[in-house]
C-alpha cells in the first residue's frame, strides 16, 4: 500500500530560514533575509516537527496523536505544501 500523495516528503526548513521565538510577542517566527512570518495557533509546534528526517504522513500521524479532535490529515498536508510553494520549506 503506498503512501497517499505528497505524504512521503520530508520536510524541512529552507536554507535560509532559521525559526526563533519572539519572547515580546510571545510567538514564532520564521526568517527569511528581508522576510518574517508570524507562526500563529500550533504552525510552531507542525514546522517543530519539520527536520527532514519525518514524512508529511509522519508528522500528520505524530500530531493526530497529540490533537485528535483536530483535522491535521487535511490541514497540515495543505499547510506545508503551502509553505514549500513560499520558499519557507524544503
Amino acid at each position: 500500500m503506498s503512501a497517499p500523495p505528497g505524504t512521503d516528503w520530508r520536510p524541512a526548513l529552507a536554507p535560509a530560514t532559521v525559526r526563533r521565538h519572539d519572547p515580546v510577542r510571545d510567538a514564532d517566527l520564521l526568517l527569511l533575509p528581508e522576510r518574517v512570518g508570524v507562526l500563529t495557533g500550533s504552525a510552531g509546534t507542525v514546522l517543530g516537527l519539520c527536520d527532514g528526517t519525518r514524512s508529511v504522513g509522519d508528522i500528520v500521524a505524530e500530531l493526530a496523536e497529540r490533537f485528535p479532535d483536530a483535522p491535521v490529515a487535511t490541514d497540515v498536508p495543505v499547510f506545508l505544501e503551502r509553505l514549500r510553494k513560499e520558499g519557507w520549506l524544503r
